[in-house]
């Protein structure tokens, strides 16, 4: 038997990064790109590298462009990281796994490390397959926990749930991370939304402007533990304005919406340190008439185009700098 998963990259509708800060946020998910996972009954368990992994290269300018393409770790460690935690799972919950080995592997078109949550799509397509291996069904609220733990606690990555839980659920998903939800049912709120309620979307990325997403969150993540007041009520006003997108959503009152996008930039830029080259594109789509804010965190930005005319526009404009724009395909 072969088993065949797939989990998709995401986009950040509004209110990204507060959902590692028990903010609130509404994010969608992108089917023009994708991880995928094919497991196998084998004699031994094995896990087959991908080429992101390699380590044989034709020349030095190879290996530096593959270091700064995908950083110095591959997908096998988020792979490993997984199954160790689906193996944790079955422990706590005193589930007894059969003797049997597999062979995986992965493979992913998702852009590197440009905020469309590519390592998480590794990771949430792993666990889907050896679920389905073994027979085991998680809880779908719980899977986005052990998910993010494989990157955290396995890995030392800083993240939020956000990613997870979109990557679990699809389609357009509000995700309430309050604190006492947490605390009481060891999950979020997680609500599916109407995709029909989107306005045209576009999404912008340049792999070259890749980063390590969990650099940007350890700064924020202390200060916002010790209490400052300004990452604290910053993060608070990431949670209203995603409650008003989703009143705007649901009144399909765009011209707003796109209002509270810019806003969600800003209110970032005055926490979060933004590269020149990160803010450059969110500066060209403004001046094309659209808004824009990341995606994830860098590398990436999303915003509306209402029409085929804006999206033209922002084609040459951010393509000029570099920049690749697409309608995301969120159904």
């Amino acid at each position: 038997m072969i088993i065949q998963t797939q989990a998709f990259a995401r986009a950040g509708l509004i209110g990204n990064p507060s959902d590692g800060f028990y903010g609130k946020t509404i994010s969608v998910i992108v089917r023009n790109f994708a991880a995928r996972v094919t497991l196998w009954e084998s004699p031994e368990l094995e896990i087959i590298p991908d080429q992101r992994d390699v380590s044989r290269f034709g020349n030095y300018d190879a290996l530096v462009h593959d270091v700064n393409l995908h950083g110095y770790y591959g997908g096998v460690r988020i792979v490993k990281a997984t199954l160790k935690k689906f193996a944790d799972y079955c422990r706590e919950h005193g589930v007894a796994l059969p003797r049997r080995n597999f062979t995986i592997r992965y493979h992913t078109d998702i852009p590197t490390r440009v905020g469309l949550a590519g390592s998480s799509a590794i990771a949430t397509a792993t666990m889907r397959a050896v679920m389905q291996f073994y027979g085991v069904e998680i809880p779908k609220p719980i899977v986005p926990n052990y998910v993010l733990a494989a990157e955290m606690d396995e890995l030392g990555i800083n993240a939020g749930l956000q990613d997870r839980v979109i990557q679990t659920y699809e389609g357009v998903v509000y995700m309430d991370f309050a604190r006492e939800l947490l605390q009481k049912q060891k999950h979020g709120r997680y609500e599916s939304l109407d995709p029909a309620q989107l306005p045209p979307l576009y999404l912008a990325y340049d792999p070259n402007r890749s980063k390590d997403s969990g650099a940007a969150h350890s700064r924020v993540r202390v200060l916002f533990d010790e209490g400052d007041a300004k990452v604290v009520g910053t993060m608070r006003r990431f949670a209203e304005i995603t409650d008003e997108a989703r009143a705007t959503l649901e009144r399909r009152n765009h011209e707003r919406l796109a209002r509270l996008i810019d806003q969600n930039f800003d209110l970032r830029a005055t926490i979060y340190d933004i590269a020149p080259e990160n803010r450059r594109m969110v500066d060209v789509a403004r001046s094309c008439g659209a808004c824009a804010h990341f995606s994830g965190s860098g590398g990436a930005i999303l915003g509306i185009a209402p029409d085929e005319a804006t999206l033209a526009r922002l084609q040459k404009a951010l393509g000029e700098i570099g920049c690749t724009v697409i309608r995301p395909r969120v159904v």
